[in-house]
């Protein structure tokens, strides 16, 4: 989001895996199938009627992926760009891009979702980014997933699924890694560890796992030299997870994850409004430091009980998320009172923070029938409790740092709010024949809200308004079967979604809330194994109309939310496998979006027929791994893959602050070399020719709309990388 929009937004709310190769890898029972568990019960991947991508945590770790981006690039439909470090990240999927600052992306984590569904806590912009170490596969979902997920997963669902306890084995892993990216300050390393141990054999057992990882900077200030190889960062995570399995028919599972980020500054770049890079092409303009860090602490508990006619399951969590932002605002509202400093006017130094937290309790209570019968049902029970804070603070300084009495601070803002959603909901199958059968789902979901606006400062009127907004919604989902044969199927998909709206800033003539917006998507598709598994296809069309799209509106000077307008996101995505020789998979993805308003918005100075932001009409991977012995218990590896991603928009095309990120084409490579099953030594490269496309390109805007320089997230230069893992 460009940085005047950004702001003018915070400021009105305050008055306001290569699918086929991981799949490959991933999830993999002794039969050859990937099992997910995308519709609440463990399932071929294969026979499952939703676009699914499965990316397994083995595959992330032999490739050198840290983040998100490092793989979305394989998984067709999926785009992410990075605001500079990981957790400051939009995700999108099938082009349905956030146009305000709430999600239009699920995040689950095992059982339970992650993130608000607020509107006031940005969950659109900062998303969990865990570390993969202790991931057993990340399951991307395509298409509205309403009906068994709920709330802000209008375009699709990212589920983490972390490695279970086992009862049997004791088991202990670790690595060490090192790395460079180039022109970075120095070498980058991480450092991972996990134990299993069974506490009582095929009763009881205990699993826990750390990791820690430090990035090195390599983008510098042209305004502040001490501002060098500013975006460096740390990450560390833990997890620990206890299985008890008292009997054959019950088990317990409880859960805790602490992951952190601390980062000194961000990963962007600035061009002038011609678009050439200032500096070195690897320099930003900022004159305070853009520190990012964040801290999630998350909690679960999972009962499930097999009562032979049915399985209950219970799920309950608790997650704590606190973040800071610090952005430098200067080009901004530095505008509004410049300083004059070595001859020449200088805009004052105005960085803006943000703080934003967030308590969330969920509880889920669902039964379900066995699976493999010719009618397979399951109903539940959803509810959620969220408390959330805004916390925004604008400083005015000179050039020596010194606060400008008159004006500091600029602004203090705060926008507590509470959601708290209700919701029941049901799926089954029914197998018709053989060959035939239909799925469908109905889901009833209340939520509501309260919000309070409270506000001071020198350019904001003092405030301590509240606001409150309910809404009910109905989501369903259709879709019919048709088994050509054991391995091949056709499946025809209708579901829809919705996203929370919510209470509105409180100004003359601003509506007092915010409607939910819906989504509805046709899509038809295949799935098939061909030649004893040689060959696997998956492939489908999607049509899906967004209608009430949640926007940034100005009132009379204000920015206030509002409901405008319909677009439609209709294309194609595939993922196709070959495996001519044991070991040897060449696996290929690609996805064409035509994303666009389908009526005039001019909340957002958008026009029917414009593109809608941040989402590549193309983009696709090619990918080669070879696995092959080396004696009797060593064994190798190696891989080749390239990625490539068209032109994204910054905003609706029609707008006059629109900017296009350039297209990126990426190669990478990974191999290893595993000695007697225990010791693996790994290599890889990420973006080996050094690719200078860019994940995101975005227009700044100072405090008077008009354009002043360019933001640019760039894909992460050459990155060349060595680790050491033992497992036993």
């Amino acid at each position: 989001m460009k940085q005047g929009l950004f702001v003018a937004a915070s400021m009105g709310a305050m008055m306001a895996a290569m699918p086929a190769q991981a799949q490959e890898a991933g999830a993999v029972e002794a039969s050859g199938e990937i099992v997910v568990t995308a519709q609440k019960r463990t399932q071929n991947v294969q026979d499952v009627p939703i676009a699914i991508a499965v990316v397994s945590g083995e595959e992330l770790q032999e490739q050198g992926s840290a983040s998100l981006v490092d793989y979305a690039g394989y998984v067709p439909g999926m785009n992410v760009s990075n605001g500079g470090t990981p957790g400051q990240t939009t995700i999108t999927l099938r082009g349905v891009a956030p146009l305000n600052s709430a999600q239009t992306v699920g995040i689950y984590l095992d059982d339970a979702p992650v993130g608000s569904s607020a509107i006031y806590n940005r969950a659109g912009a900062f998303t969990i980014d865990l570390m993969p170490y202790d991931l057993e596969r990340i399951e991307v979902l395509k298409g509205p997933q309403g009906t068994l997920y709920g709330a802000s997963s209008i375009g699709g669902l990212v589920k983490y699924v972390t490695v279970q306890p086992n009862t049997n084995n004791f088991s202990v892993k670790a690595g060490v890694e090192g790395f460079a990216i180039k022109g970075g300050d120095g070498l980058g390393w991480g450092a991972q560890a996990m134990v299993n141990v069974p506490i009582v054999q095929d009763k009881l057992a205990v699993s826990g796992s750390f990791a820690w990882r430090s990035t090195p900077g390599w983008v510098d200030s042209v305004n502040n030299a001490a501002l060098r190889d500013q975006n460096d960062y740390e990450q560390r995570g833990g997890r620990v997870a206890l299985l008890w399995t008292p009997t054959p028919d019950l088990s317990v599972k409880l859960a805790g994850i602490w992951q952190s980020l601390d980062s000194e500054g961000n990963g962007l770049y600035a061009a002038d409004l011609t678009g050439k890079r200032l500096g070195d092409g690897r320099s930003y303009n900022n004159y305070v430091p853009e520190s990012y860090d964040i801290d999630l602490d998350y909690y679960s508990a999972t009962i499930d009980y097999d009562f032979g006619a049915a399985t209950l399951t219970s799920a309950t969590t608790y997650s704590k998320t606190q973040s800071a932002q610090v952005q430098d605002a200067s080009y901004a509202f530095g505008v509004l009172f410049p300083i004059l400093t070595g001859g020449a006017v200088a805009p004052g130094i105005t960085p803006f923070a943000l703080d934003l937290g967030l308590k969330k309790w969920t509880q889920e209570v669902r039964l379900a029938s066995p699976s493999g019968g010719r009618f397979e049902w399951l109903v539940g029970g959803f509810f959620t409790d969220e408390t959330t804070s805004n916390a925004q603070l604008v400083r005015s300084f000179d050039m020596a740092g010194n606060p400008i009495a008159a004006l500091d601070p600029l602004a203090t803002v705060g926008l507590p709010a509470t959601y708290k959603e209700y919701a029941v909901f049901g799926n089954a199958t029914f197998k018709l024949s053989d060959r035939f059968e239909i799925t469908g789902g109905l889901r009833w979901a209340r939520n509501e809200q309260t919000f309070r606006q409270q506000s001071e400062g020198a350019i904001v009127p003092k405030a301590d308004n509240p606001g409150t907004s309910a809404e009910s919604v109905w989501t369903f989902s259709v879709s019919p079967q048709f088994h050509i044969n054991e391995d091949a199927m056709l499946y025809a998909r209708v579901a829809t979604g919705y996203r929370p709206g919510g209470p509105n800033v409180i100004v003359p003539n601003v509506p007092p809330s915010v409607d939910a917006d819906r989504m509805t998507n046709y899509e038809v598709g295949l799935k098939a194994d061909f030649a004893d598994r040689m060959v696997t296809v998956d492939a489908a069309f999607f049509w899906m109309d967004w209608t009430d799209i949640q926007v940034t509106r100005a009132f009379g000077g204000v920015s206030g939310g509002a409901n405008g307008g319909k677009a439609t996101s209709k294309g194609f995505e595939g993922s196709l496998a070959l495996r001519p020789a044991a070991g040897f998979t060449i696996s290929a993805t690609g996805s064409y979006t035509d994303a666009t308003l389908s009526e005039d918005v001019p909340d957002i100075g958008g026009a029917d027929g414009d593109r809608l932001p941040a989402v590549p009409k193309f983009s696709g991977a090619l990918r080669a791994d070879y696995e092959f012995a080396l004696g009797s218990s060593n064994k190798g590896s190696f891989g080749v893959g390239v990625r490539h991603a068209s032109s994204r928009l910054s905003l609706v095309e029609s707008d006059p602050l629109v900017a296009r990120a350039k297209p990126y084409t990426s190669v990478d490579l990974n191999a290893s070399v595993t000695f007697n099953d225990h010791w693996t030594l790994r290599a890889y490269a990420r973006n080996l020719l050094d690719n200078k496309g860019e994940m995101a390109r975005s227009t700044m805007a100072d405090g008077l709309n008009r354009p002043s320089f360019l933001a640019i997230s760039p894909l992460q230069p050459r990155t060349i990388g060595v680790a050491l893992d033992m497992a036993f």
